[in-house]
């Protein structure tokens, strides 16, 4: 049963970071018939990203695709401990095979636009639009916060149905108000990092643009790495222990 449930985060994450870069790529790269669509682009196909993940994984998984969601999720008692570390290592593989496809997808816009090292890099991972390190961390844990604690809000009463006192889930009807969750919190606060929010959604396509063979590629920004990494996991952190506060 884990294994399955690992196999479906695997393909949830790949395909969130296929859709996701693959806007980035779509808006960003030259020769793209979509270049310079520009941010609203990229956060509806973002958010969009999420729902078929959603579609795809949430049946077998519960589609957490982002090791964030999945530690704050053991956080607040809604997910067991001993699968932490299998769905973490799913979602971070499912993230890397995504990178690596939408580079294979690409691959003739990349090569066009091999003279713009830092656009390339872009289509793979955040980078701050102001390099400020300590609001850059603050973004990503205010961002991921909201985020995992407006999940854990979806499940609460009132929010779901219920049988007797029992919440009972939306089903495939939850990618719904997740994908809008996605799309607000990119809009609205996404602009200052690129709202990473998703350790295996940068992680592990950074760590692809570092192993491709990705001509007039730059080094991947290990320097930042730490930031859309450390803030989403501490952000998910937090936004568990307030939601045991408050509900």
């Amino acid at each position: 049963m884990l294994l399955q449930q690992c196999i479906f985060e695997w393909l949830g994450t790949l395909v969130l970071v296929l859709l996701g870069d693959g806007v980035c790529c779509a808006c960003t790269l030259n020769k793209s018939k979509a270049q310079g669509a520009g941010w609203v682009v990229i956060t509806l196909a973002w958010g969009f990203a999420v729902m078929c993940g959603v579609f795809i994984a949430g049946p077998v998984s519960g589609a957490h695709l982002n090791p964030a969601v999945t530690l704050g999720l053991a956080l607040s008692g809604s997910f067991a401990w001993s699968a932490v570390l299998p769905y973490v290592a799913a979602q971070m593989l499912g993230g890397f095979a995504g990178a690596c496809l939408v580079w294979l997808f690409y691959k003739d816009h990349f090569d066009a636009t091999a003279d713009q090292p830092d656009a390339m890099l872009g289509c793979f991972c955040t980078a701050p639009a102001i390099r400020h390190t300590s609001l850059n961390f603050l973004s990503e844990f205010v961002a991921t916060g909201l985020l995992v604690f407006l999940i854990l809000a979806l499940g609460t009463k009132g929010n779901a149905a219920a049988a007797g006192n029992i919440p009972v889930g939306m089903g495939s009807l939850g990618a719904f108000p997740v994908t809008c969750v996605i799309m607000a919190l990119g809009m609205s606060l996404g602009a200052t990092t690129g709202y990473a929010m998703n350790p295996a959604r940068d992680l592990s396509p950074r760590l692809a643009h570092a192993v491709l063979p990705i001509r007039g590629k730059r080094d991947s920004d290990w320097g930042y790495s730490w930031v859309p990494v450390l803030g989403p996991v501490c952000g998910g952190a937090t936004a568990a222990g307030l939601f045991l506060l408050l509900f």
